[in-house]
């Protein structure tokens, strides 16, 4: 879905400037924390979460983070570390994981563009996107083992199924 209109040629040097025109498109409060990273909040369905995104000039890579505000206890690791490599398993672009210090789960993904005079709207959108899209997907799946005592197979099974409609 391209919500972008760019008055400029659709690469830049700087994706980061194309991360800020897409969370400005969704009016996403956003804050470029210095030249190489911009710290976007977004709003989802199930709660709010963190987009940060880093440039790196010299790897010429775009480093997506996505973390929800969700602490995983340490008593409840071991299950988690289990739901995520099953999460993983379902996925093409990205993974999950969790940060050793805060406990906190993520989505990751880069992308690589050396060799190539910068990202497209469509490559930074799709980035965006498909973070979101799977940390909406998979979000339930981290709720039900935390807090709901279900096995990791049992919340990948319940996030898996396709609902249709709404209720």
């Amino acid at each position: 879905m391209t919500l972008l209109t760019l008055e400029r040629p659709h690469e830049a040097a700087n994706p980061l400037d194309l991360a800020e025109e897409i969370a400005l498109a969704h009016d996403w409060p956003s804050e470029r924390t210095g030249h190489d990273e911009l710290v976007v909040e977004v709003t989802g369905r199930w709660c709010g979460f963190h987009l940060v995104l880093a440039w790196d000039d010299e790897t010429r890579s775009l480093y997506l983070s996505c973390a929800f505000d969700m602490r995983v206890p340490p008593e409840q690791r071991a299950p988690v570390y289990e739901l995520l490599a099953l999460v993983n398993d379902r996925m093409w672009i990205g993974h999950f994981d969790l940060t050793a210090r805060e406990g906190l789960p993520s989505y990751r993904h880069s992308l690589l563009l050396r060799g190539s005079r910068g990202a497209s709207a469509e490559q930074v959108e799709d980035l965006v996107d498909i973070a979101v899209a799977e940390v909406e997907r998979f979000y339930p799946t981290f709720q039900l083992v935390i807090w709901g005592g279900r096995t990791p197979a049992d919340a990948i099974a319940a996030a898996m199924l396709d609902t249709a409609g709404e209720a």
